[in-house]
């Protein structure tokens, strides 16, 4: 995996890699990991070298699917604090596609709901549930995806 991050590194023309490299090893607890195959790793140990790989170059945007999917509660804790410390800390945007509606209401201050790939609905998260009266965003995805809008909104 090391040497997955050091090309990575080059691409991006990254000054200093190995220090960024470790870096990001100390970060995302990936020192245990860097020199076994990637065939050897856990689904949410490549995650979290898939997120090195994206932020090995420090970017001002960065584009995430489903970032914390196959972590443990853990794990995923750590990944979150550590993006929301990036976020604050570089400014850096971040784009999240995420069915993890608690991570969405940590880590997004603007929303887009999907239905069907169009846009049904957005706003901040505390918009979104004041809209819907209720608690956490599930409970706004939920009416959503079960068609209780209407209901919600009157």
């Amino acid at each position: 995996m090391r040497e997955d991050l050091h090309v990575y590194g080059h691409l991006y023309d990254v000054r200093q890699v190995d220090r960024r490299i470790a870096e990001l090893s100390a970060e995302l607890d990936l020192g245990p990991i860097l020199n076994r195959p990637a065939g050897q790793l856990s689904a949410g140990q490549k995650t979290r070298v898939a997120l090195a790989k994206a932020l090995i170059n420090r970017p001002e945007v960065l584009l995430m699917d489903e970032p914390t999917a196959s972590l443990d509660p853990d794990t995923g804790d750590l990944v979150r604090t550590w993006l929301e410390r990036y976020r604050a800390e570089s400014g850096c945007t971040i784009l999240l596609a995420s069915h993890n509606m608690a991570e969405v209401e940590r880590l997004c201050s603007d929303v887009i709901v999907l239905k069907h790939g169009r846009v049904v609905d957005q706003g901040s998260p505390d918009d979104l549930l004041a809209r819907y009266g209720r608690d956490d965003l599930e409970a706004v995805f939920l009416d959503i995806a079960r068609d209780r809008r209407v209901a919600a909104e009157a």
